[in-house]
């Protein structure tokens, strides 16, 4: 092991689900007692804050016009992360407090997109700056219903440590070219975030640790019936259920708990595991990764380099970030 090793961790944790700011609460106790195991990098689950959208196909979300849907999605909104209005800024205080980076799954509103939301992953570097903010290109069948459509503004990768980091929400992870968007910027350290189950982590991470001859942390949210209840124990910080739209409903399709049992895993760029998937656990799940094995991996397959053959293949990647109106103002 060489001495550039950098200790990365999976927090799988559940969300107070549909409740911002009890879930930054969470999120902050996680970096904190990230730091204490000398972590230096720790992420989370997709769309963690507030939580992801489990009613939409629990509750006949593509009915038009739904009294139920509208009250759901209005509720959802209310409880966005709203950058601009600061509601991240605990978090980054939380980052730069501990010196180490967080990559986290937030319900992005933004000013000027009226009261649409996305899917978005925040990278929040060791000095408490956000660094990128990556609105999901496509969001995933019945997710369309509530979240929009992102753009490429946010596909970049940052430094940490000796690593260079770039990451995607869900199932944007099987995008080829997202992928190879990210590999061209010299990403060595892949994080894919997903709302949780192992059957989405298990084979895709060691995939994509081969493919690109990287290490891939693979995190994701836990929601189970315990975290149901526990959120109607403890009234003093966290939401209770009978407090949502439609509790009543929520409650009986929350009958077939877990809607999301975790699956977090870390795969080195040999495609060995170093945290295989973990199944219904909440808890923060470390290792130290060295950048010395992905030279030695990309000996002989190195994805965007030696082996790549720019004179015949090239990526054209618009980073735009897409707003309705362009203004020009007289001087």
């Amino acid at each position: 092991m060489s001495d550039h090793t950098l200790r990365v961790a999976a927090a799988q944790i559940a969300p107070v689900w549909l409740n911002r700011q009890a879930t930054i609460e969470r999120v902050i106790e996680q970096i904190d007692q990230a730091a204490v195991s000398g972590v230096e990098l720790v992420a989370f689950g997709e769309c963690l804050v507030p939580g992801y959208p489990f009613w939409v196909e629990r509750t006949d979300g593509a009915r038009f016009d739904s009294s139920v849907q509208k009250d759901l999605f209005a509720h959802y909104v209310d409880q966005a992360v709203s950058i601009e209005q600061g509601h991240l800024v605990s978090v980054c205080e939380a980052a730069r407090r501990n010196a180490l980076t967080v990559v986290i799954g937030i319900l992005e509103r933004p000013a000027d997109r009226g009261e649409s939301v996305y899917a978005s992953v925040v990278v929040i570097d060791a000095t408490g700056q956000i660094q990128s903010v990556h609105r999901k290109l496509m969001p995933t069948h019945e997710e369309r219903l509530v979240w929009s459509i992102g753009d490429g503004q946010g596909l970049r990768t940052h430094r940490v440590g000796e690593f260079t980091l770039g990451a995607l929400n869900c199932w944007e992870n099987w995008m080829p070219l997202a992928r190879v968007a990210l590999q061209s910027q010299g990403e060595d350290l892949h994080v894919a975030i997903w709302p949780g189950n192992p059957r989405n982590t298990r084979e895709i991470t060691r995939f994509m640790a081969l493919e690109a001859r990287s290490y891939v942390l693979s995190v994701s949210g836990l929601m189970q019936i315990d975290d149901w209840r526990n959120n109607r124990r403890n009234n003093r910080r966290n939401n209770r259920p009978d407090d949502l739209p439609h509790a009543r409903i929520l409650k009986q399709a929350a009958a077939d708990m877990p809607w999301a049992a975790g699956g977090s895993c870390l795969c080195g760029p040999d495609g060995k595991w170093l945290i295989e998937p973990v199944a219904e656990q909440s808890g923060l799940f470390y290792a130290d990764i060295d950048p010395a094995n992905v030279r030695r991996a990309r000996h002989n397959f190195d994805p965007t380099g030696h082996y790549s053959r720019p004179d015949v293949f090239q990526l054209n990647v618009n980073r735009t970030r897409q707003t309705l109106s362009k203004f020009t103002d007289d001087p």
